[in-house]
């Protein structure tokens, strides 16, 4: 070969690297700038008796809110102008020892329509720089040191909702009445801390004229244990997020990863279990991909980050 060659293929691969440099830089301004890049979905899910009135829910879920997120914030108080009839916080809203106020704020609005919550990891513990190779574990509790001392104010958070008027579902169930249907509402702890602890059984529905006529789930983490018990419990629709929809996903493929034992193509939006949405035997489960991120990988690829009205119509 040549020099004149040599200096050809020198040259080839110089520019092959700087076109991988570039187009790494590229996907992470574009995945930086997805990460503020709020969106609203619409899904219907047909799980009411004949004649009843739709009941839209909004399921907000995995906010990662930091005091200084002032856009984020009006993003949020702006959702009160989709007018819900049901409201449903399933976690981790706080990124910071002083986020409460911020997240209080946020929520305002929406915390003068009925609601009901549950907390996750990040109501409790503040989020920690970590490896995200971990993420690619099967299950990457295994390999976290055990939970300090919780540093953010999850009781006092609980508090404020509850006094608000939202319903805490912490390992609890209660009950409220939305356009004329009794609805039944289970909920559990955060089940990624094994703080999960699925309330004591009610009886059976069948033949109970008073009895509601729709059971929510409500839970962070998506774990299989959690919606075979919420499933089992006869619940017609289970709610969660915690997986952010794989946060980083393919397009065209999808989320890679789903940080629980839950299997990727569940990773975000409505899907079924333990079957198909819709098949019989199935419960519908929706699961929410999120508003924020951990202040420490404040990116999203392939995934936006949205909140989601669920249109509840009959069967």
């Amino acid at each position: 070969m040549t020099p004149a060659h040599h200096a050809s293929l020198g040259t080839l691969g110089r520019r092959y690297g700087a076109g991988v440099i570039a187009a790494g830089f590229g996907v992470l301004a574009w995945s930086l700038a997805e990460a503020k890049a709020y969106t609203v979905r619409h899904v219907r899910a047909p799980v009411l008796p004949a004649g009843a009135a739709a009941i839209r829910i909004l399921h907000l879920s995995d906010l990662h809110l930091l005091p200084q997120q002032r856009r984020t914030i009006r993003w949020l108080r702006s959702l009160a102008e989709l007018e819900p009839d049901l409201v449903i916080n399933t976690g981790d809203n706080m990124a910071h020892p002083q986020s409460m106020p911020a997240v209080l704020r946020a929520l305002e609005p929406l915390l003068e329509r009925p609601g009901a919550f549950v907390m996750g990891s990040n109501d409790y513990y503040g989020p920690k720089p970590k490896n995200p190779a971990r993420y690619l574990l099967a299950d990457p509790r295994r390999h976290e040191a055990a939970p300090e001392p919780e540093d953010l104010p999850a009781h006092e958070l609980g508090l404020a909702f509850a006094a608000a008027g939202w319903r805490d579902l912490t390992n609890r169930r209660d009950a409220v009445e939305v356009n004329g249907t009794p609805v039944d509402l289970v909920g559990v702890d955060d089940p990624h801390l094994d703080r999960d602890r699925m309330p004591t059984p009610l009886a059976g529905r069948a033949g109970d004229t008073n009895a509601p006529v729709l059971r929510l789930g409500v839970a962070h983490a998506p774990y299989r244990r959690v919606l075979d018990a919420m499933h089992a419990d006869g619940c017609d629709l289970i709610l969660a997020g915690h997986t952010h929809g794989g946060q980083l996903c393919v397009p065209g493929y999808g989320a890679l990863v789903t940080n629980c034992d839950l299997d990727t193509a569940r990773a975000s939006g409505l899907s079924g279990w333990p079957g198909a949405a819709g098949e019989a035997g199935s419960t519908y489960l929706h699961v929410s991909n999120g508003v924020g991120t951990s202040p420490f990988t404040p990116v999203r690829f392939a995934c936006r980050p949205s909140v989601t009205v669920l249109t509840l119509t009959p069967r």
